[in-house]
């Protein structure tokens, strides 16, 4: 049984991610982080690789953006997410081009459970930086949480092969393999 969820403009963006490129303003370094990430066994560790292309998606020239983002993630992580909300929401009304401040909102609308939301946010965030794995494997957690099976194997799939270093979905990869799943 599947939701009605509307995944499909969604997964449109993402597998169509090799044909697109980031928004304008996106940090050029990013582009040979991503070259060298997707290495089976890059020169540099690739957790390190991982920080920095965090680092540069959290980073924006507007310091007090970027104090508001760092607030609204200490909020989250703290749990205070009716703190975090009306931040994140700042943040894409100010600055719509920021990818993170969509993934961000994204991920709090999915930990509210607010599904639909999130898509949207995810949806815009992958319109911004199509590359942005965190994105692709939040959208394949709520197709799962939907039941949705195919399409969260394509988009762990797709994460994977823009960072093949998350542990965490090759085992979620694992587990929706279609002949293990007859099995049950």
């Amino acid at each position: 049984m599947t939701s009605s969820l509307p995944v499909d403009p969604v997964l449109q963006l993402i597998l169509d991610l090799p044909a697109r490129r980031p928004a304008p303003g996106t940090p050029r370094r990013l582009t040979s982080l991503f070259r060298t990430l997707a290495q089976p066994d890059p020169a540099c560790d690739a957790e390190e690789i991982e920080d920095q292309i965090w680092a540069l998606w959290m980073s924006h020239e507007d310091r007090v953006a970027e104090e508001t983002m760092g607030a609204a993630v200490e909020a989250m992580a703290s749990g205070a997410l009716k703190q975090a909300r009306p931040l994140l929401d700042h943040l894409v009304d100010q600055h719509p081009d920021w990818a993170e401040a969509w993934n961000k909102r994204a991920t709090l609308a999915y930990i509210e459970n607010r599904d639909r939301d999130s898509l949207e946010d995810i949806r815009r965030t992958l319109e911004l930086e199509p590359r942005h794995f965190g994105a692709i494997s939040g959208f394949g957690q709520i197709c799962l949480r939907n039941g949705h099976l195919n399409e969260a194997r394509a988009a762990f799939q797709i994460a994977l092969s823009v960072n093949p270093h998350l542990a965490g979905l090759h085992e979620l990869l694992d587990d929706l393999d279609p002949q293990l799943l007859m099995l049950h």
